[in-house]
């Protein structure tokens, strides 16, 4: 009987082993048919704006469009940052072109709603099909297939919300379920070096009960403030961050019936830092930070690393004078050519770490390589937003023109110069690409001043600083005194012309006003 019972055990404890093997092979399984992706934020009203429709590296062509909020005067309409509508973003940002051209070139946009400042849709509008209908046409909008939920603040707190918000999403990953389609969601969170707040596990909580499919929780490694450990670093504070917040997400899980493994877990984790000066004073994520986050997120196998914001990824102007304090548009650190995005991405993209010391790619076709021919079509002056160019046409700086289907902008006074000549590139080119035409796109007002608007330019005239003329129907102020000097130098983009072209914000006030006086005729 002992030999029976030793026996016994022995075939349970291999037993046992094996059933702890096989789930581990299983949670290995289901982790690595998960993908790890890097998506740098990107501040989409931030001054001045930033070209993520023109990627300078492979690591920025994935882009998470920041931030969707409530319009303040109407709660169920979404707008970008509280001050441009969806059509208005379109029509003064371009960014519905700069949504399809970075798509064109085989990048990624998602959209996150939220952030720390206005309000979030769902703390505003109270009526649910209303609320579903407003994130669906964001969604839908700009083609996305992965949104983010950035929940912060009072809005955190806000246990209905949490719940419209993620009653919403589950009903539209339901909806495109049945239309074939995805939509992945994450959640993104604010912490402390002991991983998610009270209310920050609420709201994964919640949501995973409201039957949103989370893609992951991603945490923001930054602003600790007085729960900062003072001893580590800042790369030690997030790794502390996520230790704690993988074990909260397994308990979550567990809770909720849904038992998942380690390896799977960390898949469904993300980190954000905020790169060089944070919002706090001394708190600042270094390139040395951002490498050892980087080799963490490798090893461990993290779902997303992002990152606050490309905006952000590029040393500051010697004229910036205080870089503790935080610029929307550089990172507050010497970064000596290196890029956080190409550092911070290696993470997740399976390649070495770069040094944080070697300069960065700096490559503007690094996104879609060598662009083939633009196809031969025949571009319908009907349906494109600007006129379609003409070899024999003079274009002046910021005119805009459509040539196979796509809109340029001229840098600089041009004529004849193919604004698609795949040999020219940078400087050497006076185009840049915007976009695509867009389904639904038709001609733009073309702007020309009627005679009467100003007096026509006459070389005889003498014109002193803030007279204005007509010619080729623009409008031109003269910068000071000037006679004989025609301002179609200022159209060639001459930089000694005494004349500047009034922008058609200022032509469309001017038109209703009464004709200028006319200058002082010079003695014969």
């Amino acid at each position: 009987m002992v030999r029976l019972g030793l026996l016994t055990g022995v075939v349970a404890a291999i037993s046992a082993g094996g059933v702890a093997a096989w789930g581990n092979f299983q949670d290995v399984q289901a982790a690595g048919s998960i993908p790890s992706i890097f998506s740098g934020y990107v501040d989409v009203t931030a001054t001045p704006r930033h070209a993520f429709e023109a990627p300078v590296s492979k690591e920025a062509t994935n882009v998470a469009l920041s931030f969707i909020v409530a319009d303040p005067q109407e709660p169920c309409t979404p707008s970008w940052g509280a001050a441009y509508g969806l059509s208005e973003a379109s029509s003064d940002l371009d960014l519905d072109r700069r949504v399809a051209r970075l798509q064109q070139l085989g990048g990624t946009v998602s959209v996150s709603f939220g952030g720390q400042a206005n309000k979030e849709l769902a703390t505003t509008c109270l009526d649910q099909e209303k609320l579903t209908a407003a994130y669906r046409t964001v969604i839908d909008r700009y083609n996305v297939d992965s949104i983010d939920l950035d929940i912060e603040g009072d809005a955190l707190s806000d246990v209905a919300a949490l719940d419209r918000r993620s009653v919403a999403i589950a009903a539209i990953q339901q909806d495109r379920q049945k239309e074939g389609k995805s939509l992945s969601a994450w959640l993104t969170l604010p912490v402390d070096p002991n991983g998610l707040t009270a209310v920050g596990t609420e709201a994964v909580r919640r949501t995973v009960a409201a039957g949103t499919d989370l893609a992951g929780v991603n945490i923001m490694t930054m602003d600790y403030g007085g729960s900062r450990l003072t001893d580590r670093s800042m790369a030690q504070n997030a790794v502390s961050a996520a230790e704690a917040t993988h074990r909260q997400l397994s308990e979550i899980y567990r809770a909720a019936g849904n038992e998942l493994g380690t390896e799977t877990v960390w898949r469904k984790i993300g980190l954000t830092p905020m790169i060089g000066q944070n919002d706090i004073i001394g708190e600042i994520f270094t390139l040395k930070d951002a490498q050892e986050l980087s080799t963490y997120a490798r090893e461990k196998g993290i779902g997303r690393v992002s990152m606050w914001s490309l905006n952000r990824d590029r040393t500051c102007s010697p004229n910036y004078p205080d870089v503790k304090q935080v610029s929307d548009s550089c990172s507050g650190v010497d970064q000596a050519g290196s890029s956080f995005a190409a550092i911070l991405a290696a993470g997740v993209a399976g390649s070495p770490v770069p040094d944080a010391t070697a300069p960065a790619q700096r490559d503007g076709n690094a996104a879609g390589g060598q662009q083939s021919p633009a196809p031969a079509v025949t571009d319908d002056p009907a349906t494109s937003p600007y006129p379609v160019w003409s070899e024999g046409s003079a274009y002046a700086a910021n005119d805009r023109v459509v040539w196979h289907a796509n809109v340029y902008e001229a840098k600089w006074w041009t004529r004849g110069e193919t604004p698609d000549n795949p040999v020219l590139q940078g400087s050497a080119t006076p185009w840049r690409i915007l976009g695509p035409v867009l389904p639904g796109d038709r001609p733009a007002p073309q702007l020309t001043a009627p005679a009467g608007t100003a007096p026509a330019w006459d070389p005889a005239t003498i014109y002193r600083k803030g007279d204005r003329v007509l010619f080729d129907g623009r409008v031109f102020e003269a910068k000071w005194w000037t006679q004989t000097d025609s301002p179609e130098a200022r159209l060639q983009g001459a930089p000694d012309s005494p004349w500047t072209k009034l922008s058609d914000a200022q032509l469309l006030e001017l038109m209703p006003a009464v004709p200028a006086t006319p200058a002082t005729t010079a003695a014969p």
